[in-house]
């Protein structure tokens, strides 16, 4: 009896020890969603996902998806994510899996679908216009549904007939149509293992009743990224790069408006770089604008190729890092897209150039910029003298030899001097008068 006693004691203790440990592993179900167009956007979702699914030692892992399709060229990384990765992933289709989705789809391990969802239609279109696109984005998006079909025992015939309207499939599908499954067809061809409600009956169908649910959620950083890729945040980040370059000009060694500038800079470029959205080379396309400007601004006189050029380059670049287009191949953006981001630089420059000419004089002589300028005065009358002319050329009249923007070079009699307006410009042969002198330099304002 004692022995007895002695070994239920025992076990119990055991039992204590282990039980806790045991009840806690179950199964972890990973789930993250993909309802929104196929673009760099979602390919990078969905990397960031399935790393956050293996930091979570995921068992499984569920794509929720209802999409409409996308960029061929994000739906074969995603694709290739999916195959790569170790643990197994399901699809759950609530609705739709066409085109880019369907590859995706035929990507996972397991097929489910909820009542009136479809599968197919993956024949690659033109952006915006929906017409076919050439024969080799077909071929290329053929080779891909058939090898992925292949590699998880799936018809490739039925997978390429998704793509291909000239491909008959007998008893499936006739020339001049793709196929595209409704859920019986799915689950009658191979294309999808069951018609579920949800993620509970997909993971009752695998045998598992006790699991442990984990939905990704995007970090913050990630949904800070989301907010500046919206075009309303970039047009304002634009105006702030183009303001603070002027600022900067027009009192050197501030370091607050081109701080500004930076900033606004990165905050515009980061997120649409990190997203996928801007190229290497777009990048270098802003970059040889804003020195083209710089060039212009700081050794060539006047306002000729140099600055058109740089402000070109910078309105070319900016536009195109909103676009999600192959090294200016712009097949499978939507016009729309176009000129929502074309619209939104262009916006940006004019309500800038706008804001220059009417107030720029305005806040350089306000008491706000003197706290962050360079507002110490040295008179005259406290013993400085800085008169490097050695004679006064103040109410001379004059041209301006150059564009004075607001700086640049005037001619008085048969000299030329430095000269700066009162802040607007004024264009090269038009009369002056000096109003101030300071140093070398001249202030002068148009003669009326």
């Amino acid at each position: 009896m004692k022995t007895f006693i002695k070994s239920s004691l025992s076990w119990l203790l055991l039992m204590c020890v282990f039980y806790p440990v045991m009840a806690e592993n179950v199964p972890v179900v990973f789930e993250f969603p993909i309802r929104e167009d196929i673009d760099p956007r979602s390919s990078r979702k969905v990397s960031l996902a399935l790393e956050e699914a293996t930091k979570n030692k995921a068992d499984y892992v569920i794509i929720n998806m209802n999409t409409y399709g996308g960029a061929v060229n994000d739906a074969d990384k995603i694709r290739q994510l999916i195959l790569d990765y170790p643990q197994p992933v399901y699809v759950f289709i609530n609705k739709n899996a066409a085109s880019a989705g369907a590859l995706i789809s035929i990507a996972c391990d397991s097929i489910y679908m909820e009542s009136g969802s479809n599968i197919g239609a993956a024949t690659v279109v033109m952006g915006g216009s929906g017409e076919a696109a050439p024969d080799k984005y077909q071929s290329y998006m053929r080779s891909m549904m058939r090898s992925t079909a292949e590699t998880n025992g799936r018809n490739p015939q039925i997978a390429e007939a998704m793509v291909d309207q000239d491909l008959v499939v007998e008893g499936i599908s006739e020339e001049g149509e793709v196929i595209t499954f409704t859920v019986a067809e799915a689950l009658e061809h191979g294309f999808c293992e069951a018609e579920v409600t949800g993620i509970p009956e997909i993971m009752e169908r695998n045998g598992i009743s006790n699991y442990e649910l984990v939905e990704y959620s995007p970090s913050s950083v990630e949904n800070i990224i989301s907010i500046f890729l919206n075009p309303a945040v970039s047009s304002i980040l634009i105006l702030i790069i183009l303001g603070g370059i002027y600022f900067e000009l027009q009192s050197p060694g501030i370091g607050f408006p081109i701080a500004a500038a930076i900033t606004a800079g990165i905050l515009y470029l980061v997120p649409y770089y990190l997203s996928g959205m801007a190229a290497n080379w777009e990048l270098i396309v802003i970059g040889i604008g804003f020195l083209l400007i710089l060039l212009e601004v700081f050794v060539v006189p006047g306002f000729g190729i140099t600055g058109i050029s740089g402000i070109t380059f910078m309105i070319f670049g900016l536009t195109l890092v909103m676009l999600d287009n192959d090294f200016l191949d712009f097949t499978f953006v939507a016009p729309e897209r176009i000129m929502t981001s074309l619209i939104s630089v262009l916006a940006s420059v004019f309500i800038g150039g706008i804001g220059v000419f009417a107030f720029a004089h305005k806040i350089v002589d306000s008491p706000t910029f003197a706290k962050v300028g360079l507002s110490e005065k040295m008179d005259s009358d406290q013993g400085y003298s800085a008169d490097f002319l050695g004679t006064s050329y103040i109410g001379q009249t004059g041209t301006a030899h150059t564009v004075l923007r607001p700086s640049g070079k005037v001619k008085i009699e048969d000299n030329y001097y430095d000269a700066t307006t009162e802040g607007g410009f004024i264009s090269k042969g038009t009369a002056v008068e000096v109003i101030e002198q300071n140093g070398s330099s001249l202030k002068v304002r148009e003669l009326v």
